[in-house]
């Protein structure tokens, strides 16, 4: 198990057994006392303590950090074993269950809120989640005002610092609109509810998590200046958070369909079409360096704004090859059957094939295997000329 900062004192296997344990400053390592069998079940319970602290990584520090008045964690992509025991990896999606027990004076949010109970000036907050990997868990502790919002079906919360309300009320407003024209492109949401946490403590950039969204105190200023990342926070509840990653090197299957998904939301709200988006976002990519390869970036390069970019810029190249109405369709498939669990990009290339008709495998090497970044395809009429059902004007 991958565990950081924090020291396990006791193991036990199936409850009533010690086990043999050791511990170095990233692993722990349980020798099980007897053989299993594959498919056998077991469970493995750890007592564990310390004050957990953010891991420096290559990507700064991440994990477990203090704020000026409560705490927060940002887990991804290897920040979840500065809390708790676990297997690190995207592929290994489980159920979870968190309690967390503070001062009755702070809010916990943590996404899959079930309940919670106080008692002697103490309360415990408990949030369940389905299969979910663990660089997606987070939790905020605080002191918080709460609003429920009403994102058609959907549950909705934001948490804010009372002071600021109305940059909140402002810059949200549109919650609503963004989530009815993403179940419309993507299919239905796909977890109980969205939960949106707005910090007291500036931050350097939003990150999602399940059903969560988080935002500093800094990017919420009242003007709009952050739709578009409301809208790619919202998005990756369908694309990372829902159908997640197999492997690190497939984050543009997250990043790239979240800011595609920034496009969408432009289009059909009355600002710029996806693409006019892609037509500025390409020739801005041709400028920069090309030695990313999109499959494989790399660690240090995996969140390079030109994955993300390049990313989105592959799906709208999709969308002008087989048009809108296939496109949408593999998009909805996509999320529909990997629901909840996990794919690679191969899974991805093998459905766009398989609904479009089309033998892919050219065009995808072009984009996704190559350094050099190919042109977009011809722009049929449909694209450019036709404005998307839901627009809205601003």
């Amino acid at each position: 198990l991958d565990l950081v900062g924090l020291r396990a004192s006791r193991v036990r296997v199936d409850g009533d057994r010690s086990a043999a344990f050791r511990q170095n400053d990233r692993k722990l390592r349980v020798s099980l006392g007897t053989a299993l069998a594959a498919g056998d079940g077991f469970t493995i319970t750890v007592a564990y303590a310390g004050a957990p602290r953010p891991r420096r990584s290559r990507w700064g520090t991440i994990g477990w950090e203090e704020l000026e008045d409560g705490a927060l964690v940002a887990s991804q992509p290897t920040g979840a074993p500065t809390w708790f025991p676990c297997n690190d990896v995207p592929s290994d999606k489980a159920r979870i269950r968190l309690a967390f027990t503070t001062d009755s004076a702070y809010t916990v949010v943590g996404g899959g809120f079930t309940g919670r109970s106080s008692r002697g000036g103490k309360t415990t907050w408990i949030f369940e989640h389905a299969p979910t990997p663990t660089y997606l868990l987070a939790v905020h502790v605080g002191r918080y005002a709460v609003e429920k919002v009403a994102l058609g079906s959907v549950a909705g919360e934001i948490y804010y610092p009372w002071p600021l309300a109305d940059r909140v009320h402002a810059d949200f407003a549109d919650l609503a609109s963004m989530m009815e024209v993403f179940e419309d492109a993507f299919g239905p949401y796909p977890l109980p509810d969205y939960t949106v946490v707005v910090t007291p403590d500036d931050l350097e950039i939003p990150l999602e998590a399940q059903g969560l969204a988080t935002f500093g105190a800094n990017h919420i200023d009242g003007s709009g200046a952050i739709e578009r990342l409301i809208a790619h926070e919202l998005a990756h509840q369908w694309f990372g958070n829902s159908v997640g990653p197999a492997l690190w090197r497939d984050i543009w299957l997250n990043e790239g369909f979240a800011c595609y998904a920034e496009w969408i939301w432009s289009e059909r709200s009355g600002g710029p079409s996806a693409h006019e988006e892609a037509l500025t976002h390409h020739a801005r990519l041709r400028a920069l360096a090309q030695d990313i390869v999109l499959t494989d970036p790399g660690p240090d390069l995996m969140f390079d704004d030109r994955v993300y970019k390049r990313g989105a810029l592959t799906l709208h190249a999709l969308r002008l090859t087989a048009g809108d109405a296939v496109f949408f369709e593999v998009i909805r498939a996509w999320t529909s059957r990997y629901r909840a669990a996990t794919a690679t990009t191969a899974d991805f290339v093998a459905l766009a094939e398989e609904l479009s008709g089309l033998a892919l495998g050219p065009f995808f090497d072009q984009w996704l295997q190559a350094t050099l970044l190919p042109a977009l395809p011809p722009t049929p009429v449909s694209i450019t000329g036709a404005v998307p059902r839901n627009a809205r004007r601003r």
